[in-house]
């Protein structure tokens, strides 16, 4: 099926090169990567001159060289000749794939209209040419719209609500900060520079490292104080918290009153909000509260880093503000080392319209939630917006049959004997077996890239260190070669990678790529009073807004709650499904990114769920039993562990395992909703009732 891997010599004679991480992570780190002599990549470190890398990378990045020249990569285009999901493939080339793909797609244009074909990607690359220019081809052709929900539209909205931009105080304050506070990420897992800056505060300031999370995790066991509370509870948490610093003289009622829009209103709403009724819901001890508060009041300096995971429940945008709500209580957007902090993606400003061609875009066309590919493929008329089918899918960075919500209605829309499917990828995902077409990409260092960082302030450059192995081509590339075959015209479809990155940097009003070539990265932080929003915040009134406008914040605002609080609009348990599944990410894998490489594999041995001992007890199960979790859209079986870091009540499974690890070879993302979280949308990945019991 694949050609041999073919060493090619390297672009430069240097023998190291210089890039960025282009994978999921707010971190985005700053590389130094060695380049073999028979071209190939070696080892992989971080940038130690990077001021927020700091030399310190994560350790699955680390082991690049074992991804990149893994035997099992994609190295030619495939045709399917057996069912789909088989795995039977048969090598074609290049032009019959392409061929082949651009004729399925006017065909099914033709009988359905332009809406019937979706391009579908997401972040399996964060260059933004390589990871966006499929959007090009999207507009520029009418097909129909991508909603990205997977992600971040709960956490953003949450912030953003409070805020109205998506900015905040320079993350590297960290490690000036008293107080380092990691609500709702497991840093450890899957941003790891977060614990580099919160830990040289503790070594150089004494600081205190708070972690507030659904169980004991890599990070909770680093903090001097770890809150571990039931899921989807945040909101009361915080209320709490901002009870006691109203109630004991903690609350900086001048900063309120300069810069928050109804301090009065909030602290009147809070006096109920009590430790005590806190504790009923979070499963917290009324007194671990109490200390909580206490040290934000008594530290002015705290740092609130505000995570993705605790907003990815149906209540998640509320307590994200809830939460953020807290850094205005206390004052602490005032000092160095201090406010709240989710994501500096507003900060770079980008001009995107060559990449995405946001000047061919037609406001009439459709867009669909990428999150409900289930229900789509699967003819759901409100999830088709009462349109037309999709009859043709290309996707390129993503693997939707195992990272997407409710997979078995996913595997079902797949299997669809009319659903044309051509997968642009770097290994046989469970996604690519489904296709039509697959066509091999290639992976970072194959190709011309520009990053931001969201955790960090930093642009960075990614040039093509090494020639691809095989026939893999860039996805840039392949889009604009279908967009030839199509008809489709936009003068991005006429240029290089690296063209588009010049052009996109010099229409942002960023440096040009000699320059970063040069510097290998351009920092881009506001300066200290706007990243704090000393001079106001970005609504109108310059205030923060303790009473957001949730209707502004998306389509779908009925029955949000005025004021922070505890929204009790997720899946609670109940006497048929008396456990809550949150679906935690996993320290070596990266969703389903490096679950090929025998290291990170080898590392998390085998798909696991977090048991209390004592709801293990009064089920019968045993440590390392073979368990079944489920509820109304599926079941899996993988085996237990008894682990007392998690409340009663709660099941904590670290995904994303392949479908094929698990034992009747079905993955965890077959028990989570597809449903769309107000008021935006967004997947609701640790948000599930289930039941368990011994398999």
């Amino acid at each position: 099926m694949n050609a041999p891997f073919v060493p090619v010599k390297p672009q430069s004679t240097s023998s190291v090169g210089y890039s960025a991480c282009p994978h999921d992570c707010p971190s985005t780190c700053a590389l130094e990567i060695d380049i073999a002599p028979d071209g190939r990549i070696g080892r992989v470190r971080g940038a130690e001159d990077n001021s927020y890398t700091a030399g310190v990378i994560c350790a699955k990045v680390a082991r690049y060289a074992e991804r990149a020249n893994h035997k099992e990569r994609l190295l030619q285009p495939l045709l399917r000749t057996g069912p789909k999901g088989s795995g039977q493939f048969s090598p074609i080339s290049w032009d019959e794939a392409l061929d082949r793909t651009a004729a399925a797609f006017l065909a099914a244009e033709k009988k359905y209209g332009s809406e019937t074909v979706w391009p579908y990607y997401y972040a399996g690359t964060m260059g933004l040419v390589q990871r966006d220019g499929i959007n090009r081809l999207r507009h520029a052709k009418r097909y129909s719209g991508q909603h990205s929900t997977i992600c971040v539209t709960l956490a953003r909205a949450g912030y953003i609500a409070a805020t109205g931009h998506l900015s905040g105080p320079d993350p590297r304050e960290m490690a000036k900060s008293d107080c380092v506070v990691i609500w709702g990420t497991n840093a450890v897992h899957t941003q790891v520079n977060v614990m580099t800056h919160a830990i040289r505060a503790r070594k150089e300031r004494g600081a205190r490292i708070v972690v507030v999370d659904v169980y004991n995790n890599a990070t909770a066991q680093q903090a001097d104080m770890a809150l571990i509370l039931r899921p989807g509870t945040d909101g009361a948490l915080a209320c709490a918290v901002m009870h006691v610093l109203f109630r004991d003289g903690y609350a900086d009622r001048d900063y309120m009153a300069r810069h928050t829009d109804v301090p009065a209103e909030l602290e009147a709403h809070l006096k109920t909000r009590t430790p005590e009724w806190a504790s009923a819901i979070t499963g917290l001890s009324v007194a671990k509260i109490e200390a909580f508060a206490r040290l934000l009041g008594e530290t002015k300096r705290h740092y609130i880093r505000l995570g993705y995971g605790f907003a990815r429940s149906r209540n998640g945008a509320v307590n994200m503000h809830a939460a953020t709500c807290i850094a205005s209580v206390t004052g602490s957007w005032q000092y160095e080392g201090g406010g709240a902090f989710h994501n500096n993606g507003a900060i770079f400003h980008w001009n995107k319209t060559l990449i995405d061609g946001l000047d061919a875009v037609d406001p009439n066309i459709r867009m669909l939630d990428q999150s409900q590919i289930g229900p789509v493929l699967t003819g759901d008329a409100k999830a088709l917006k009462n349109g037309p089918p999709v009859t043709a899918l290309l996707i390129q960075n993503t693997n939707p049959m195992e990272v997407a919500p409710e997979s078995l209605l996913v595997k079902r829309g797949f299997e669809r004997d009319d659903l044309f499917t051509c997968v642009h990828e770097q290994f046989m995902t469970a996604t690519a077996k489904m296709a039509d077409i697959v066509l091999p990409a290639t992976m970072f260092t194959e190709h011309d890239d520009i990053y931001q960082a969201g955790g960090q302030q930093h642009i960075l450059l990614g040039p093509k260190l090494v020639e691809a192995p095989g026939e893999a081509r860039e996805n840039h590339a392949v889009i604009c070669d279908l967009a030839k075959r199509l008809g489709a015209e936009h003068p991005g479809f006429l240029m290089s990678a690296i063209e588009m990155v010049e052009a996109t940097l010099k229409n942002s009003g960023w440096p040009d790529v000699a320059t970063l070539r040069s510097q290998r990265w351009h920092d881009c932080q506001p300066d200290f009073e706007t990243a704090h929003f000393l001079g106001g915040f970005a609504w109108p009134d310059r205030k923060f807004r303790f009473a957001p406008d949730w209707a502004a914040m998306g389509p779908d605002a009925a029955g949000m709650p005025r004021l922070p609080d505890h929204w009790t609009s997720i899946e609670e348990a109940d006497a048929e499904h008396p456990f809550r599944l949150v679906t935690a990410p996993a320290r070596n894998f990266l969703n389903t990114s490096f679950t090929e490489t025998p290291s990170s594999a080898k590392r998390e041995a085998r798909p696991t769920a977090f048991i209390h001992p004592d709801d293990a007890a009064a089920l019968q199960i045993t440590d390392g039993q073979l368990v079944t979790l489920g509820n109304r859209r599926g079941e899996v079986r993988l085996h237990a562990k008894l682990y007392d870091g998690v409340q009663h009540g709660v099941v904590i499974v670290e995904s994303i395992w392949p479908h094929a690890a698990f034992v009747d070879g079905m993955g965890i993302n077959a028990l989570t909703g597809a449903d769309a979280a107000q008021p935006n949308g967004g997947a609701a990945f640790h948000d599930n009732a289930v039941w368990l019991r011994a398999a």
